[in-house]
């Protein structure tokens, strides 16, 4: 879209809820507008603001703005990196897209394989985490970045963050006001996200996150017609049926379910590898694919999620190794001992694992990757030349992550800051946008707001997970009466958690002609994989999602670079 006068012109992937208030603002600055879009109001709030208007967006958005007064071109990627962005420079051009299939498509030369990223991913997990994708010198522009490039030079600036998650704590806020404030910040995003011109749906897992989700559009809209989406792993230890059917009774929701299976796995297994563009990290994935493909099926094309929130709440296991660094921060001696006590008392839990993330928590360097390996953890595997991978130039270590802050007594919020900007949330955003994206559905996450965050990490560190060792402390509190308390009392977390393994056995066969395609890259030893697979397939060895990585990669490749 260009200005009036063609002096600004706007490419823009995404979505900004606010734009109606945003309109309100600009329209008495002498801004007239000729179309109810967000996108029109969004190119008069750069002109009129400038790179001052981004913390103004509520929003979901990958742009580029073309100033051809200035002569520059502006790349601008939202806080948290719920959209994509994708760039690189070939002979003195400049290439940006959403996806990496545009760029390989543009770019005259071939793309490669990017080798660290590899290593990182087959060895270790890790992907997503920075700003290199797996194709040799095609970025990604970080979650709350911006970069400039001068159209007369061609000099391209560095990124520059325009977003960054704060972490002082507030000394002002009781428990009582943080969870008023938390439930008007939640209800208020959650009304702006339902703003649509099509019929509205869910993804349902029966979580807390997901069901509050749900449970609000009711609260906000007595008579909206809500469709939820579920994957249900049917006869599984892992199923959340029953709490996804108490949601949808409570809130009178139409329900849809999904089960899968090995076979549909491998049938849709090569789909999903193009749609997701790069090697993601369990098949838990798939289960999530499943669902948008439901909602598409139903005709659902706009869905709320939950995702973010236990990036946002201290989810997961509820952080104990940076909880107990911020009580002995403060000299807390007697308290730590206590919520260790009590941490270990939940599912899943024990004294023992509490005591080991401290200790995991409060080392660096050389102690830290030693304690790694004492743990099962390595850097190196029989199927991987790192020799080879030395002489190239890889890093064979632990994948670092540099702190944004380093604040005594705030270690779970400096934790949870990485795991919104770095690694974690990325690569799960990754995920939904890609699987939504998909079937054509938009996919909106309401926790995901800087202002949500602002407040949440400014919360003293109880508010998040409680003495009791209760995650999410203070979002139970704030939806105490919109949810139903069966749901806000669960006690375990289950997710779109797949029967991997058995999954994975079902396809076995069609699993090890994969792994025989030869792939050509001379730090991968593909007959040792197999070896491995095999042994792991006849129970001889401990089952680990590294099965699923070898499968992952191996095929990515293969369709990528074939």
């Amino acid at each position: 879209m260009e200005s009036q006068g063609k002096s600004v012109s706007i490419v823009f992937n995404g979505e900004i809820y606010n734009y109606r208030e945003l309109r309100a603002e600009l329209e008495p600055l002498g801004y007239r507008f000729v179309s109810g879009s967000d996108t029109e109001v969004l190119l008069a709030a750069w002109r009129q603001w400038g790179r001052a208007c981004l913390p103004r967006l509520v929003g979901m958005f990958a742009f580029v703005v073309f100033d051809s007064v200035r002569g520059t071109l502006t790349c601008v990627r939202d806080a948290f990196g719920i959209k994509p962005f994708f760039y690189t420079r070939e002979q003195g051009g400049f290439l940006f897209a959403s996806e990496v299939a545009a760029i390989k498509a543009l770019k005259q030369e071939r793309v490669q394989l990017n080798w660290q990223r590899a290593y990182d991913y087959l060895v270790h997990a890790d992907y997503d985490s920075g700003a290199h994708s797996f194709f040799d010198g095609v970025l990604h522009l970080l979650p709350g970045h911006l970069v400039e490039l001068d159209l007369a030079s061609g000099a391209l600036g560095e990124p520059q963050r325009w977003w960054s998650p704060r972490i002082e704590e507030r000394g002002d806020l009781s428990f009582a006001d943080a969870t008023e404030q938390l439930r008007e910040h939640f209800l208020a995003s959650v009304r702006l996200h339902l703003r649509s011109d099509v019929p509205l749906g869910a993804a349902l897992s029966g979580g807390i996150d997901s069901s509050a989700v749900v449970c609000a559009m009711r609260h906000i809209e007595p008579d909206l017609p809500i469709n939820t989406f579920s994957y249900i792993a049917d006869g599984s230890s892992v199923s959340e049926e029953v709490w996804v059917d108490l949601v949808n009774q409570h809130v009178g929701a139409q329900p849809h379910k999904i089960t899968v299976g090995g076979a549909e796995l491998a049938r849709d297994l090569e789909d999903m590898i193009i749609a997701q563009g790069e090697p993601f990290g369990s098949t838990s994935i798939y289960a999530q694919y499943r669902v948008f493909q439901l909602a598409r099926e139903h005709g659902i094309t706009v869905t709320l999620d939950g995702q973010g929130a236990d990036e946002l709440l201290a989810g997961y296991n509820g952080y104990p190794g940076p909880r107990l660094h911020s009580l002995l921060d403060n000299g807390e001696l007697q308290r730590a001992w206590k919520f260790l006590d009590a941490w270990a008392e939940w599912p899943g839990r024990s004294r023992m694992s509490g005591v080991k993330h401290a200790i995991a928590h409060m080392t660096s360097g050389k102690l830290h990757d030693l304690l790694r390996r004492m743990g099962g953890a390595y850097s190196a595997a029989s199927w991987i030349n790192s020799d080879l991978l030395r002489e190239r130039g890889i890093s064979c270590g632990f994948p670092h992550t540099v702190p944004l802050h380093n604040e005594r007594g705030r270690r779970v919020v400096e934790e949870l800051a990485i795991a919104l900007t770095q690694r974690g949330l990325p690569a799960l955003l990754r995920h939904g946008d890609r699987n939504s994206m998909r079937f054509s559905v938009e996919s909106r996450v309401p926790f995901l707001t800087t202002d949500m965050a602002d407040l949440l990490l400014s919360m003293p560190e109880h508010y998040l997970i409680s003495d009791a060792g209760e995650t999410k402390h203070v979002f139970r509190a704030a939806m105490r009466g919109i949810v139903p308390d069966e749901i806000l009392d669960r006690r375990d977390k289950i997710g779109f958690e797949t029967p991997e393994y058995a999954w994975l056995r079902t396809m076995s066969n069609t699993i090890r002609d994969w792994l025989k395609v030869d792939l050509g890259l001379p730090f991968l030893d593909q007959a040792e994989i197999l070896k491995e697979f095999d042994l792991i397939m006849q129970g001889k060895k401990r089952f680990s999602w590294q099965v699923w990585r070898w499968i992952n990669f191996c095929r990515w490749y293969e369709i990528s670079f074939r």
